[in-house]
C-alpha cells in the first residue's frame, strides 16, 4: 500500500473516532442539562411551598350609613310673584302723585289721581235728579192708591226712577276711575308718569310687582323629572352665596321643545322683600331620602365585566364586588347606594386586587374613618 493511502485511511480512523466521540457527548450533555432543570424546579416549588408568597395588603373601612336624599341642581332665576302693567281707566290730567318708583304699597293703597274735570258736577246732578225722581215716584204711587191717576203714570215714574239710579251708578263709577289704587301688596318698580301729565285710558301708569314670596324657577332635565313634586322642599341658592328654603309650588306638564325640560317654580317667603326679582340663582331639588354610604370619590372602580362599583373583602378577607347607584355626587365625594351595611369598603389598594382573591386588610382606625366621613359629608352638602 502506497504510502498516502495509508495516510488517507488514518485520516478517515480519526475523524470517524472524533465523530462518535463527539455525538456521544452531545447526548450526554443534553441528559444532563435536563437532569439539572429538573432538579432547579423541584428545589423552587419546595420551596414555594416551605414560604408562600405574601398576601396583598389593603386598606379597608367600615363607613356608616346614613339617610340621604338626592339632589339635583340647575341653574335658574328669581321672578317675581306677580307683575302688572297698572294703567289708567279713563283720560285726564294727574292731579296728584302718591307714590314714587320703589316704594311699598299695600293693596288698595291709591297710586294717583285725576282731576275731575266736571264728573264730580255730573254725579252731583245724577244725585240731584235721582232724588227729584224718588219724590215724583212717591207722590204718584200715593195717587195711584187712592185711585185718583192711571197705573200708567206710576209706571212712567218707576222708569224715570230706574234711569236716574243708572245714571248716579255711572257717574260714581267715572269718579273712582279718576283714582288709580294698587291691585296687591307689592312694589312701584317702575313709574312711567309725572304729576300734571296727561293720560288716555288704557296708558301705562307703573309696574307693580309682588316679591312676597319670591319665585325661584329653573328647568329639569327630563330624567331627573321622577325626583320633583309639588309640595316637597327645595333650596334657591343666590348668586350672593345666600341660601333660602322654599317648597316646589309648580312642575310644567309640557316640555320646552327645544330643549325637553320642564319648568319647575320654588316658592320662598320673602318677607323684608331683601331678594329681588330676576337675580341669578341654582335651584337645588330633593328626591325622597335613601340609606346611602358616603365615599371618596376615589375608591370607585370596574369590576371584571367593566361595571362601576367599589371592592369589600368579606370574613375571609376575600374580594367582593359590588355594584353602585350614584344617589348624589360632589367635586371629591359620591355618596352611593347599594353598598351593604357594614361592608368592609377597601378604601386603598382596590386596582390592585380582583374578585374571590384573598389579601391582607389593614384596617384605617376610628378617628381617621370618622374623619373622612365627616370630609365626605361636608364636601357633599357644600355643594
Amino acid at each position: 500500500m502506497k504510502p498516502h493511502h495509508v495516510a488517507a485511511f488514518l485520516v478517515l480512523i480519526a475523524s470517524a473516532i472524533w465523530i462518535f466521540t463527539g455525538e456521544f457527548s452531545s447526548v450526554g450533555s443534553a441528559t444532563s442539562e435536563d437532569e439539572a432543570s429538573t432538579t432547579v424546579l423541584a428545589r423552587q416549588e419546595s420551596e414555594e411551598a416551605a414560604n408562600p408568597r405574601a398576601l396583598q395588603t389593603v386598606g379597608v373601612a367600615t363607613i356608616p350609613s346614613l339617610n340621604h336624599a338626592r339632589s339635583v341642581r340647575i341653574s335658574g332665576i328669581t321672578e317675581a310673584d306677580k307683575k302688572i302693567n297698572v294703567t289708567a281707566r279713563t283720560a285726564g290730567v294727574i292731579e296728584e302723585l302718591k307714590v314714587k318708583q320703589g316704594d311699598v304699597v299695600k293693596q288698595g293703597d291709591l297710586i294717583l289721581t285725576l282731576f275731575p274735570e266736571g264728573r264730580d258736577v255730573a254725579l252731583a246732578s245724577a244725585e240731584q235728579s235721582l232724588e227729584q225722581a224718588k219724590i215724583d215716584f212717591d207722590a204718584k204711587e200715593t195717587l195711584v192708591e187712592r185711585g185718583t191717576l192711571p197705573r200708567i203714570m206710576l209706571d212712567q215714574a218707576r222708569s224715570t226712577l230706574r234711569a236716574s239710579e243708572s245714571q248716579v251708578e255711572s257717574a260714581k263709577a267715572e269718579m273712582e276711575r279718576l283714582n288709580i289704587v294698587a291691585a296687591f301688596d307689592g312694589v312701584i318698580d317702575a313709574l312711567m308718569v309725572e304729576q300734571g301729565g296727561s293720560v288716555e285710558g288704557g296708558t301705562p301708569i307703573a309696574t307693580l310687582i309682588s316679591l312676597d314670596p319670591i319665585i325661584g324657577v329653573g328647568e329639569v332635565n327630563e330624567s331627573d323629572l321622577a325626583i320633583v313634586a309639588v309640595g316637597e322642599k327645595a333650596d334657591l341658592r343666590l348668586v350672593t352665596g345666600e341660601s333660602v328654603s322654599g317648597v316646589v309650588r309648580f312642575i310644567s306638564r309640557e316640555a320646552q321643545p327645544n330643549t325637553r325640560t320642564f319648568t319647575v317654580e320654588i316658592e320662598i317667603p320673602n318677607p323684608d322683600l331683601s331678594i329681588p326679582a330676576g337675580m341669578t340663582s341654582e335651584v337645588i331639588l330633593r328626591g325622597e331620602p335613601v340609606l346611602a354610604t358616603p365615599v371618596p370619590r376615589s375608591i370607585v372602580t370596574l369590576g371584571n365585566t367593566g361595571e362601576l362599583g367599589i371592592r369589600s373583602i368579606d370574613q375571609d378577607n376575600k374580594v367582593v364586588f359590588h355594584p353602585i347607584d350614584i344617589v348624589d355626587d360632589s367635586t371629591g365625594a359620591l355618596i352611593l347606594g347599594g353598598i351593604p351595611k357594614d361592608a368592609r369598603i377597601i378604601v386603598s389598594g382596590q386596582n390592585l386586587v380582583t374578585e374571590g382573591q384573598s389579601v391582607e386588610p389593614s384596617e384605617l382606625d376610628p378617628e381617621t374613618i370618622e374623619r373622612l366621613v365627616a370630609e365626605v359629608r361636608n364636601q357633599v352638602e357644600d355643594q
